[in-house]
């Protein structure tokens, strides 16, 4: 069996997520480059139904009051260590599968890591609400790519048939969390774990330069 390439899984609504891409792709391009990147999100109820019937139990948990408030806290201190200026959202009626599902759309067009950026940088340090299609709309519109087209991705039939299947690959992958690193059998959970997928990553690509010598 071919050995599946590393692979990262990324949520637009976690803070840590947010941190980990910036610390990817600032710190390590090269890794960023080498990569699968992977969404992973809260499905919507109609998603939830196809992948309970299917047997697929995502495992979310709500927070807890205070997990939450030391979430804010951690996160806070990370964005000061990044020197980053960040808004901390808030999410009245989240629906993670209009952001989600138009990153499979933009990264069909070549445009899925301009999204990612512009998509963080809409959430985390401009405060806007990703589960509005209009916001999103405009992100596409902002990386050159029709806005339309992003704006509906979460109401495509296909889009949300590859949004089910992508969500069944998270599931398999036993990812619990993001951000959430993969390569071959060493799993790495959280932007505190990032050096060590790095790590792994550049010794499989060094030792598979070698041996193509």
């Amino acid at each position: 069996m071919a050995r599946k390439p590393p692979r990262w899984y990324f949520s637009f609504g976690s803070a840590y997520s947010w941190m980990a891409y910036r610390d990817l792709t600032a710190r390590y391009p090269d890794v960023a480059e080498a990569i699968e990147w992977r969404p992973f999100w809260e499905p919507d109820d109609a998603h939830h139904d196809d992948l309970e019937s299917s047997g697929v139990r995502l495992p979310y948990v709500e927070l807890s009051r205070e997990k939450f408030l030391y979430v804010l806290q951690d996160v806070r201190r990370l964005a000061v260590e990044r020197d980053l200026r960040m808004v901390w959202p808030v999410d009245r009626s989240p629906n993670w599968e209009v952001s989600h599902l138009a990153y499979l759309v933009a990264a069909d067009h070549g445009r899925g890591r301009q999204f990612v950026d512009a998509t963080y940088r809409a959430r985390w340090q401009e405060g806007l609400d990703i589960s509005s299609p209009e916001v999103v709309a405009g992100i596409g519109a902002g990386i050159g790519l029709d806005p339309a087209l992003l704006g509906t991705a979460w109401q495509d039939p296909e889009v949300r048939a590859r949004g089910l299947e992508a969500l069944d690959a998270s599931y398999r992958d036993g990812v619990f969390g993001v951000p959430y690193f993969i390569d071959g059998y060493q799993r790495f959970w959280g932007v505190d774990r990032l050096p060590g997928f790095v790590s792994e990553v550049r010794h499989r690509m060094a030792a598979a330069t070698a041996a193509a010598r």
